[in-house]
């Protein structure tokens, strides 16, 4: 059995297939099999680009700090764990 190899598509390939649709008037299955992509994918892409011009979604600079600070809060809840037995060791050691 392959392994299947996931595909991955620049932003300005994913802009210009939007325009197709949005601009040029395009349906998605025919700007889909144009492209040689999955319908779905470009749906997926029309809706995202659709909610982050209304504001709802999130940019790329906004998905990076989200990924970082869910690391941060990872370490730091991983660190707080570590000192709460640490003192409770010690508190039971001083008794």
């Amino acid at each position: 059995m392959t392994k299947r190899k996931n595909r991955t598509y620049s932003d300005e390939f994913k802009k210009e297939a939007i325009a197709l649709v949005s601009e040029q008037g395009c349906s998605v299955s025919e700007a889909a099999t144009s492209l040689g992509i999955n319908t779905k994918l470009l749906f997926n892409w029309k809706a995202k680009f659709e909610r982050e011009q209304l504001g709802e979604g999130l940019n790329e600079d906004e998905r990076i700090e989200l990924k970082r600070l869910r690391r941060e809060v990872k370490t730091l809840k991983i660190e707080r764990e570590i000192l709460k037995k640490a003192s409770a060791f010690f508190a039971k050691e001083m008794k």
